[in-house]
């Protein structure tokens, strides 16, 4: 599309109304008669509901503040000795019972010493942890976190 391709749509003015009982919008102007809408300065301020307790005062007050960030479950390198498979992802953690469910994020950070060489497939993990796994001949790899979608497909796998 170019420039000179486009339709000239005229935007038509808006009518005035009040002007006169034979014109379109005349006498009363749309606001009908008498009341506190049809004054000059009528209408009601936002919230209003006609003397009722308004629905802004009837809740309560929420106070603070609350996070709404998911925080990463932390899992120690010495942790790592309880789980006997070769490959540690979250389904292997979660398996052991170092972490709550397998659909969290994790997070491997450096305490205590790791006895044998594990590859790891976790969300994060700190320098120091990936320095021991190396140091152990181990493997880290970051990987994205087990969505909300693997979860259902899980829970359709099981089911079936």
């Amino acid at each position: 599309m170019k420039y000179n391709d486009l339709n000239l749509v005229r935007q038509t003015k808006a009518s005035r109304v009040g002007r006169g009982i034979s014109a379109g919008g005349g006498k009363t102007a749309g606001r009908g008669t008498k009341g506190q809408g049809s004054r000059k300065s009528g209408g009601v301020r936002p919230g209003f509901e006609g003397g009722q307790m308004p629905l802004y005062i009837r809740l309560p007050k929420v106070r603070g503040f609350k996070s709404h960030r998911s925080s990463s479950e932390i899992v120690y390198t010495s942790q790592l000795d309880r789980v006997k498979k070769a490959v540690i992802d979250t389904q292997a953690l979660s398996e052991a019972g170092l972490i709550s469910n397998p659909y969290v994020s994790v997070k491997l950070l450096l305490k205590g010493e790791l006895s044998a060489k594990k590859d790891v497939k976790l969300q994060a993990a700190s320098k120091a942890a990936r320095q021991a796994l190396q140091k152990a001949g181990g493997s880290f790899t970051a990987v994205d976190q087990v969505g909300r979608t693997a979860k259902i497909d899980d829970k359709i796998n099981k089911n079936s």
